[in-house]
């Protein structure tokens, strides 16, 4: 009979899960397991780097190191050494797989699914070979827990832990919602194209000037200033325009604020039909960012 029943590996500090091996036990007390272990690995970052919950028939191991932590559900009979050490060859085999970059990007639930494969065959191999064969690592885990023992919970403290109280209502809790924005209209595309030519507009007076300034005089700071600001405010539109952030209105009048600011300045250097173009693509391009709504993605939970 299998000892290690389930495993998957998440991300510490939010809980998203990043893979999962493919579930083949459907039994009522399985799925409350499931359910209880998706809680809990929501609060993993407050937990030291290993620990036990343990129930009636099932008990949920996890084993965490920097930003990436392994569990499993496992059966009562399997021994604390065999699952830590299961943990532990899961967590080297991902994170040799996956740099802290790509984890740390990960933005969907089961980003890595193909590491089902993976941890497929690493639970095969700890259900079924031997535990002689396996004597020298599992000795090393025993003689760490010695020193080091686990956190222990109960099944049931995961659900306290996360507010969850019989006869009350559980509540959804989630990593951050991930949004993707609406479609790239063709009014859209216009303005980040004229954007971009106002950048570059900006850039290349900017530079040529400061190349002026730095051999001439030091009194055409302000100038230079006044192009390269707007510069970097027209990029930052661009990027406002194709990707979701937080407090989004904010930064569109700030930026606008400051392409008009420093067009402004810039009277005696561009002539009005100038300062009114770029003018123009600034506020074009803050109607566009303020009207493509994001859309919130919906979580891909299945496995």
């Amino acid at each position: 009979m299998s000892m290690i029943l389930f495993a998957c590996v998440v991300r510490v500090r939010d809980g998203l899960p990043l893979s999962a091996s493919t579930d083949f036990y459907h039994t009522q007390d399985f799925l409350e397991c499931r359910r209880r272990l998706k809680t809990l690995a929501l609060r993993l970052a407050q937990y030291p780097g290993r620990g036990s919950a343990e129930g009636l028939a099932f008990s949920i191991h996890f084993s965490s190191s920097r930003d990436v932590a392994c569990m499993a559900i496992c059966s009562c009979q399997c021994p604390a050494a065999m699952a830590f050490c299961f943990l532990e060859t899961l967590w080297w085999e991902f994170t040799a797989s996956y740099d802290t970059t790509c984890i740390g990007l990960a933005s969907r639930p089961y980003a890595f699914l193909e590491f089902d494969s993976v941890i497929q065959k690493v639970k095969w191999h700890f259900n079924y070979v031997s535990s002689t064969q396996m004597e020298s690592s599992l000795e090393k885990i025993q003689e760490e827990l010695k020193f080091q023992p686990p956190a222990l919970l109960t099944l049931e403290d995961a659900d306290v832990a996360n507010g969850v109280m019989n006869g009350h209502p559980q509540m959804h809790l989630e990593p951050a919602p991930n949004f993707r924005m609406e479609p790239v209209t063709a009014l859209g595309m216009l303005s980040l194209i004229l954007n971009i030519m106002c950048a570059a507009l900006n850039l290349i007076r900017g530079i040529h000037l400061a190349e002026h300034s730095l051999q001439v005089a030091q009194e055409e700071i302000g100038s230079i200033l006044a192009f390269l600001i707007p510069f970097v405010a027209c990029i930052f539109q661009c990027y406002l325009y194709l990707f979701y952030s937080p407090a989004r209105t904010m930064k569109v009048v700030l930026m606008l604020l400051f392409i008009c600011l420093g067009n402004m300045y810039l009277h005696g250097l561009r002539n009005l039909w100038q300062i009114l173009f770029h003018i123009g693509v600034a506020f074009l391009s803050s109607y566009q960012i303020l009207t493509r709504q994001p859309q919130e993605k919906q979580s891909d939970c299945g496995v």
